[in-house]
């Protein structure tokens, strides 16, 4: 099979939310005739959605740019270090160095309002035991993760929330593929969940190619899908044969 030119964007999407949230970014990808997936993120820890995503990466025949909004980010950090991904874009999103965590980051700055919303409850493993997970508090849902969605869809998606194991706040990542990769960030300045200035630090340390959406909420992909689309377009753009 001849590779395709064009890359194919993997759509990866964070904590407290599925690919439904990639909708509108999607559908403006496919309009301008860029191959897109958005497969499920596991949630259960860094190690282990990193190397889900790879796979997913290893399927596609041809160059992929990775995109990840929120956790996605770290993942795709890890991810990315795969042959075939051509570039990686973070949107509103963690861009961990090699051997730091998600905690590890976000305790040095200023601790975001989603820290006090979180809620712990216990789930079971395959061995027996339990582990924990966190939601998002639903009343406190639309002010710290989409404060810029209309209400009856934050009414929604504070109820369709899929859990992040506690696990991934810890676990440091194995690899930083900015440093190899080409990259791009959107930084969402009205975030209540990252703290910008987080996602400010990570991309310029990245390297990165920053914009910035003023304003916008963490949940920026559903609130602006067209900006995040036009970020995606610029960096498959850039990696295109």
């Amino acid at each position: 099979m001849t590779a395709n030119a064009t890359p194919t964007v993997v759509l990866v999407h964070g904590a407290f939310a599925d690919a439904s949230s990639w909708s509108g970014v999607i559908a403006d990808l496919q309009d301008h005739g860029i191959p897109v997936v958005a497969p499920p993120n596991p949630l259960r820890g860094l190690a282990s959605d990193a190397a889900y995503v790879a796979s997913v990466a290893a399927r596609i025949d041809g160059p992929v740019v990775l995109v990840g909004h929120s956790y996605g980010g770290a993942l795709i950090t890890v991810a990315g270090t795969a042959g075939n991904v051509a570039g990686l874009v973070y949107v509103a999103a963690y861009a961990l160095d090699e051997g730091e965590s998600l905690g590890e980051l976000q305790g040095r700055f200023a601790e975001p309002p989603l820290a006090g919303a979180l809620r712990p409850a216990d789930y079971p493993l395959p061995d027996g035991g339990t582990a924990v997970e966190f939601t998002i508090d639903a009343g406190a849902f639309p002010s710290v993760f989409a404060a810029d969605v209309p209400a009856e869809v934050t009414r929604v998606l504070a109820v369709a929330q899929r859990p992040l194991a506690a696990s991934a706040f810890t676990e440091p990542a194995s690899a930083a593929a900015w440093k190899a990769k080409p990259s791009w960030a959107l930084v969402a300045t009205g975030d209540q969940a990252i703290n910008p200035e987080v996602q400010r630090f990570g991309a310029r340390r990245a390297g990165a190619t920053i914009v910035e959406a003023e304003g916008a909420s963490h949940a920026v992909a559903v609130s602006r899908p067209k900006d995040v689309a036009a970020l995606i377009r610029e960096a498959v753009k850039a990696t295109s044969a």
